[in-house]
C-alpha cells in the first residue's frame, strides 16, 4: 500500500488548518514582541475618529451611526478585499499581521504583573500607579485589598476585551473580523460614555461592542468557570451577573472571581463620585496572591481557546482529507 505523501495531506487539510495555524502565529508573536510602542495602527485610528467625532457630533444617535459606519466599515472591507485578491499565502500573512495588532494579552499581562510585584513585595505606593494604568477608578487612596481587588477585576474583564473576544472574531472572519472588533471596541472606549457630550453621538458605538462582545464574553465566563472551581463559577454567574451593569462584564467577572473563589465589586471611586457595585464572586476579598491567580487563570484560559481552535481544525483538516466533507 503507497503512502500519501505528507504535502499532498497537508494541502488537502490546509483550508481548515489555516485559521487555527495563523491564531498560533499571532498569539506567539505578541508573546514574542508585545504591544509595539510606537506607529500602533490604533493610535492612527483613534486620530482618524477624533477627527471623525470632531466634525459629525451633533450629540444626536444618526450622526454617530454614520460616523461609527465611516470609522469602521472602510477597514475592515478593505482586508476583507485584500485577502480576496491575494495569493494565499499572502493572504494567510494578513490574517497573522492583523491578530498580532488586534491581541493585548502580552501586554495585559504585564501590566498585570506590574502591579502584582510591588504589591506582594509590600509596596503599595508602586502598586497604586501602576493598577491606575489600566483602570478608570481614582487609586491614590486604595489599600492593599482595593488594590488587588482593582488588578483582579481589570485582568478578568480585559483578559475577554483584549483576548477572548479578539480571538472569537478572528475565528469567525479572520483579518476583517477582528479588524471590525478590535475597531469597534476601540470606538466604545473612545465615545462610549454616558455623558452630555457622548449619550446620544456615542450610542451606536457602545451598543455595536455589547453586541460584538455578546458571544465571546460567555465563552470567557464558561471557560473562566471550566478552568477553576466550576460549580460557583457557574452559580455566580447565573445570580449575580444579571444586577451589573454592562451585559458582558457582569458574567465575565462573576465566573472569574466564582472561579477564584474570591469577591469582586463593592465600593469604587470614579471621577469623585463614590459607586456601590454589586458583589461578583464568592469568598473573601482579593490579595495580591488572587492577582497572581487571576494572571495565570487568564493564561490558562489562552492555552486552552489555542488547543481548543487547533483540535476543530485537526479534526475538520481529517475530514476533508478524507472526502467526507469538502472545502
Amino acid at each position: 500500500m503507497s503512502s500519501t505523501p505528507a504535502a499532498a495531506i497537508f494541502a488537502a487539510a490546509w483550508p481548515a488548518l489555516a485559521m487555527p495555524l495563523a491564531a498560533l502565529a499571532g498569539v506567539g508573536l505578541d508573546r514574542r514582541f508585545g504591544e509595539v510602542s510606537r506607529y500602533h495602527p490604533l493610535v492612527g485610528f483613534g486620530t482618524y475618529a477624533n477627527f471623525l467625532e470632531r466634525l459629525l457630533n451633533r450629540r444626536q444617535r444618526g450622526p454617530g451611526v454614520l460616523a461609527w459606519g465611516l470609522a469602521v466599515l472602510p477597514f475592515a472591507v478593505f482586508a476583507l478585499l485584500l485577502r480576496q485578491v491575494l495569493p494565499t499565502p499572502l493572504a494567510w500573512l494578513v490574517d497573522v499581521i492583523a491578530l498580532y495588532f488586534a491581541l493585548g494579552a502580552q501586554s495585559l499581562i504585564e501590566h498585570a504583573e506590574a502591579i502584582a510585584r510591588p504589591l506582594a513585595a509590600g509596596d503599595l505606593a508602586t502598586a497604586r500607579v501602576k493598577v491606575g494604568w489600566i483602570v478608570s477608578r481614582d487609586t491614590s487612596q486604595l489599600d492593599t485589598t482595593g488594590v488587588a481587588k482593582a488588578g483582579v477585576e481589570s485582568v478578568l474583564e480585559n483578559g475577554n476585551d483584549a483576548i477572548f473576544a479578539t480571538l472569537f472574531w478572528f475565528a469567525v472572519g479572520g483579518a476583517p473580523g477582528v479588524i471590525l472588533f478590535r475597531l469597534a471596541n476601540t470606538l466604545d472606549a473612545m465615545w462610549g460614555y454616558r455623558n452630555q457630550r457622548f449619550n446620544a453621538f456615542g450610542w451606536a458605538a457602545a451598543k455595536i461592542d455589547d453586541l460584538l462582545n455578546w458571544p465571546a464574553a460567555r465563552l470567557t465566563a464558561l471557560s473562566y468557570a471550566l478552568l477553576g472551581q466550576t460549580r460557583q463559577a457557574l452559580a455566580c454567574w447565573r445570580r449575580q451577573a444579571p444586577g451589573w451593569d454592562s451585559p458582558n462584564a457582569g458574567p465575565v467577572m462573576a465566573a472569574g472571581a466564582g472561579s477564584l473563589g474570591v469577591q469582586l465589586g463593592g465600593a469604587a471611586i470614579y471621577h469623585g463620585h463614590e459607586e456601590i457595585r454589586p458583589p461578583l464572586g464568592c469568598g473573601p476579598a482579593p490579595s495580591s496572591n488572587d492577582l497572581a491567580r487571576a494572571i495565570a487563570l487568564v493564561r490558562r484560559t489562552l492555552h486552552g481557546w489555542l488547543a481548543a481552535l487547533l483540535l476543530l481544525g485537526l479534526g475538520h483538516g481529517l475530514l476533508l482529507f478524507t472526502g467526507v466533507i469538502h472545502a
